[in-house]
Order: structure tokens, then sequence, then C-alpha cells
């Protein structure tokens, strides 16, 4: 069954469970039923609406993050399940006994495939001269002491937006489309997470006593490039801003397919099977992370 991500972007919307069913209605009136297993997770993109108890429920007994967002339609939270996954005790201690070594090593690996992934995405959107990303990846050492990922940040932006685009997780246009995807890639992320039974607070770089999930933002990192590389095509075709139509090809970013593993995978199962080898790293001591070869959509 293909899953997806249910979006309450409307106020007034009502939340309930209906016999595993996720129901939305409007003034007592039911305007959609989504069965529990086909849902990804479900976004709260608005100021007013309200929830069953039941419903939030079923969520964490799924497995389903509720992801809520601000007006920049950037995740200011995610209700997580408290047990996820039959080896959750035993992979959260191998998590936690981690030496540092192999989380700069770990790292290492997520930046670098971050940037070859930005180095794809610049050749894909047309831009055919060498744009140094390539080297610039195999310049990250483990840990990435000289910041090798901001450096590639100031370089890829202007490339792919234009020359005076800067990223602003506050601003209008391509900014709150990207806010917008990253926001669907977060909660694919965090499911996860979730599904693998890993502690989401302990990320392998990220640490902030403020942030709940470190390790998501650490994993999601390899995979913003194909939020880009959607926003990129939405904006060279006159579309700038978050409504229905943008919302519902971001979504599907999640869902397009990929180079992983030597094979062609949806974003949505790449992103499970790396968090699968996480686990597998932290269980073996040892970095064996499986990473996208190739994050630009395959037709």
């Amino acid at each position: 069954m293909i899953q997806s991500i249910v979006e309450i972007a409307q106020n007034g919307r009502h939340i309930s469970l209906f016999r595993g069913f996720l129901k939305i209605s409007e003034n007592s009136e039911e305007i959609a039923r989504v069965p529990l297993d086909s849902i990804h997770a479900l976004l709260l993109n608005c100021h007013q609406a309200t929830l069953s108890q039941n419903i939030l429920l079923a969520c964490a007994d799924e497995g389903i993050p509720v992801i809520l967002c601000g007006s920049n339609h950037h995740p200011t939270g995610i209700m997580w399940p408290v047990v996820g996954h039959h080896k959750q005790a035993g992979n959260q201690q191998a998590q936690l006994n981690a030496p540092r070594p192999l989380a700069k090593q770990l790292w290492k690996q997520l930046v670098t495939a971050k940037i070859i992934g930005q180095h794809q995405v610049l050749v894909g959107t047309g831009n055919v001269l060498s744009n140094g990303l390539a080297e610039m990846a195999r310049r990250v050492r483990s840990g990435d002491p000289d910041n090798v990922e901001a450096q590639a940040a100031r370089r890829y932006w202007p490339l792919l937006m234009g020359k005076n685009f800067i990223r602003d997780v506050d601003g209008g246009g391509a900014n709150s489309l990207l806010n917008y995807g990253y926001a669907v890639l977060r909660a694919t992320v965090a499911r996860a997470v979730i599904a693998t039974g890993l502690l989401p607070s302990l990320g392998v770089h990220h640490h902030n006593r403020l942030n709940a999930f470190c390790l998501v933002d650490d994993l999601m990192e390899p995979y913003r490039p194909a939020v880009d590389y959607c926003v990129f095509h939405l904006v060279e075709n006159g579309k700038s801003e978050v409504n229905q139509e943008t919302k519902q090809q971001l979504v599907g970013v999640i869902e397009q397919t990929i180079i992983y593993a030597s094979e062609q995978v949806t974003i949505s199962n790449a992103v499970l099977r790396m968090a699968q080898s996480l686990t597998t790293s932290f269980v073996q001591n040892r970095p064996v992370l499986v990473l996208p070869d190739n994050i630009v959509p395959q037709p």
C-alpha cells in the first residue's frame, strides 16, 4: 500500500479515529477518511484544528509522527511514540555506547553524501560547468572539522537559485517551499527512526538540548537536495508560493525514485534502509551507513 502524508492546512478541521480510519470533519460533517495503515505522517499546518486523544494514541501505536508547523511551514514540534521497535532497548543501548570516533565517521559519510547530492542536483538542473562540489566532497574529513558542509552551501545556493538568493527559514517564496518540503522529509526520516528503535534526540553530529530530533536532522541531510531539485523546478515554472498545487508536488518527493545501493527505490524506502544501516553501524561499532548513489529523480 502506498503511504501518504495527511496534511491539515485549513482552520476549523477536527481529526478523530473511526474504525481504523483517520476521520476529518468540519462543523460536525465528515470530509474525508484515510486508513491509518496508509498514513506516512500527519502534518498540522494550520492555526486552529482539534484532535481527539484517540487519534493521537492511534498515531502513536502505528508509529505515525504528528508534525506541528509554524506560519513559515517550518516544523516546530513532533509527537513521538514511546515504543517503536521490538529491539528498541538493545538498539538504543548500542547507540548510547557508540564511541565518538564512530559518530564522527558517520557524520563524514552524511556530509559527503549531501554535498555529492548537491553536485548531482546542479548538474541535473543544467549547471554544466564545474561547480567544484564534487572536489569539496572529497575533502570532508572525519567529523567535518573544516565545516566543508557550510562552504559547499555558500557555493551551492547561488548556483541553484540565483546569485541573490539567501537561504532563510523565515523568508517567503522559494524559502517557504523549501521549508515545507523539508518538513515532509523530516517526517519521513522521523518515521524511519521510530521504526528502527533509535533515540531521536541523540544525534551523531547535531546536539541541542532544546531539539528532541537531532538524529532526524542528521539523517535527513543527504536527502535535502531532492527537495531542492523539486523547488528549483517549481520556481522555474513561476510557482513560488506554498499552495495546494506546490504542496502536492513537494509531498510527492518522498515517493520519487532514486538510485540507492545500486537499485532504483523510492526516497521513503531509501530512508528506512539508511536508518537500518545506521542501527547496524551502532551494533557492529563500525560505519556501514548506506547512502544514496544519485539523489536526482530517475525516469
